[in-house]
Formats: C-alpha cells, sequence, structure tokens
C-alpha cells in the first residue's frame, strides 16, 4: 500500500510539473517583453568571440537602429551602426571602412519589434541564471536574458559569412540620453 501511495506521489509531482512549467515559461517572456518595451537606450561592456577570436569593448545602443562601439584592441577600433549603415574605423591607422548590413541577423537585436517577435516566437529554455530564448527565422539567433532580473545578457547568430558570433554584455545604464551626433558615421578616407 505504502509503494503505491510513493508512486502516485511521483506521478503527482511530474504532471504538475509538466502541466505549469508552461505557464512559467509564459510569464517569464511577458517579464521580459515588459522590461524591453520600456527600454529606449542601453549601455553596456562586451566580450565578443568570433571564430574563437575574442574582443572586449563597450557599446551605446539606442533603438532603433543605432548602435556605437569601442573595441579595447591596438587598432583602437570604434564601430557605428545608424539604422542600415555600418562603418568600423580603425583609429591607430586612420581608416574607415562601410559596409552595408541590409540582411545581417545582427539587425533583429538593434530594432525593438525585431527583438520582442524573437522573445514572443521564440523556443524558451530557462536555468538557475539564464533564460534562453532560441528563435528560428531567416537564420537561428538565440537570445540570452538573465534570469533574476530579465535584462539582455547576449546573443548567439551567424552571420552572412557564416561565423559564429557569441556575444555577452554587461549592461551598465538604461534609458540615458545620448548627444546629438553620438551615431553619425565617420566619413570614408
Amino acid at each position: 500500500m505504502l509503494v503505491n501511495v510513493k508512486f502516485f506521489k511521483k506521478i503527482f509531482l511530474v504532471w504538475f510539473f509538466l502541466s505549469t512549467s508552461p505557464i512559467l515559461y509564459a510569464g517569464e517572456k511577458e517579464e521580459i517583453i515588459s522590461r524591453l518595451e520600456n527600454i529606449k537606450s542601453l549601455e553596456f561592456v562586451f566580450d565578443q568571440s568570433i571564430n574563437k577570436e575574442t574582443e572586449k569593448g563597450n557599446c551605446l545602443l539606442e533603438f532603433p537602429g543605432k548602435l556605437k562601439c569601442n573595441y579595447f584592441d591596438e587598432k583602437e577600433k570604434e564601430l557605428v551602426i545608424n539604422n542600415k549603415k555600418l562603418s568600423i574605423t580603425q583609429k591607430k591607422y586612420n581608416k574607415t571602412y562601410h559596409y552595408p548590413i541590409s540582411k545581417s541577423p545582427f539587425l533583429n537585436i538593434l530594432y525593438k519589434d525585431k527583438l520582442l517577435e524573437i522573445v514572443q516566437s521564440g523556443e524558451l529554455e530557462s536555468t538557475d541564471e539564464i533564460i534562453k530564448l532560441v528563435y528560428f527565422g531567416d537564420n537561428e539567433i538565440i537570445v540570452f536574458f538573465d534570469k533574476k532580473n530579465q535584462d539582455l545578457r547576449g546573443w548567439k547568430i551567424k552571420d552572412q559569412y557564416n561565423n559564429n558570433i557569441n556575444f555577452s554584455i554587461n549592461i551598465v545604464a538604461k534609458n540615458d540620453v545620448f548627444k546629438k551626433g553620438t551615431f553619425k558615421l565617420p566619413e570614408v578616407n
């Protein structure tokens, strides 16, 4: 008799966990969506890995579609995205290069409506520290959020050149107003 009670308790616990976990996931998604809707800009430090090469720096992100990053490297690299145009300047060599990024999956992070779509449509996995959303659109995008405060923590994408890009961030400030011209693309030299 005692064996049957233990068996039914286990069955009940498994059933309870399986029936409530989608509700928990829906709650986590709603929390993330609510937090994202209230963000106009972010300032963060980052670690970026592209095919086993790691770079570090800091960025200013303003929704929609504006990003400025300064890399902590010997070339003194600066990246600026203003909507669908990208420039990379190597200050040490006084060289600026411009690239189109209209097909880059990275744009999904820079436009809040796209990021919200990833959160709403993505498959959610959750651990004690991280919420992971996997989105299968034109390209697979994985976006990470902090479990405690639902802050954006980074993303993994494959770029148009088939490079694996892992981008981890630590948010320093939210909703700062950046001075005019912060995201101006430099001239080609």
